[in-house]
């Protein structure tokens, strides 16, 4: 199984940035349930405004993922581009019968989510205050291999990763692959700290509200619960968790499948 992710920076660190970009590079295999065997560079740099120590540090952020991901990052390529840009091309391996894929939930699955969402908002607090918030930035960092070996043990069959349609669209997107809806209880969506208060100083990103616009149709929210509440839902995350149809040890069940089209949000 082979993928690509990259995108521009979203933290000042370059370090960190690579680290964060290698890191949502890797989950798009162990949403597969797959291994990473191997990884190569992509990178866009505008050489003539920005200092090329900086994309070393950049590099060695994701070399330093793959090494604890044990994925030999293997050269790459570069290109010269208005803004920076990094990720990487990924290839693993997955066995066929224990593949994970976005379109193969059934009614009456429970729904595991094994990051907590807010990112976006943490992120976009950070662009705009160049606070760090650290909670995020584990969060980012953090690979998904053991919640993809602890999903095929379980013998989950359905999963995708959460990142930048939010919780809401990548839900959307497996129930409408699969033929199914579902129920998400609001109160046991784990939230990064500090993010609820964020979101209602209003650091909500363009992508979060286009997001809850695309899923709004299909959508069915509980009175008791707050548009806040919907746009934490759809929240563009960066590196976020597994969203798997299955019950997994040692991680939050946020819901369930149904048989009925759409998504209803109860608190």
């Amino acid at each position: 199984i082979s993928t690509a992710d990259f995108f521009t920076p979203v933290v000042d660190s370059p370090y960190d940035w690579g680290r964060i970009a290698a890191t949502n590079a890797l989950s798009d295999i162990y949403a597969m349930g797959g291994t990473p065997l191997m990884a190569i560079n992509l990178m866009g740099w505008p050489v003539d405004t920005l200092d090329p120590d900086l994309m070393a540090e950049v590099i060695a952020g994701g070399m330093s993922v793959c090494q604890n991901a044990v994925c030999p990052l293997l050269g790459g390529h570069s290109i010269t581009s208005p803004e920076p840009l990094y990720g990487l091309a990924v290839t693993g391996t997955v066995n066929p019968e224990s593949i994970l894929r976005n379109s193969t939930l059934t009614p009456g699955t429970p729904l595991t989510l094994t990051k907590p969402i807010g990112v976006g908002v943490a992120n976009n607090w950070h662009r705009q205050t160049g606070q760090v918030h650290h909670e995020a930035l584990e969060v980012m960092t953090a690979l998904n291999r053991e919640a993809a070996q602890a999903a095929v043990k379980a013998g989950a069959t359905a999963a995708t990763d959460v990142t930048g349609f939010g919780l809401l669209g990548h839900l959307h997107e497996m129930c409408q692959a699969s033929g199914v809806g579902a129920v998400i209880d609001t109160t046991s969506v784990p939230v990064i700290s500090g993010v609820r208060d964020l979101v209602a100083e209003g650091f909500i990103s363009g992508g979060t509200r286009r997001n809850r616009d695309w899923v709004r149709p299909h959508l069915t929210v509980d009175s008791r619960l707050s548009e806040e509440d919907v746009l934490l839902l759809a929240d563009a995350q960066t590196s976020g968790g597994l969203l798997i149809g299955a019950e997994i040890p040692g991680y939050p069940v946020i819901g369930y499948t149904t048989a009925e089209a759409g998504i209803h949000a109860r608190s």
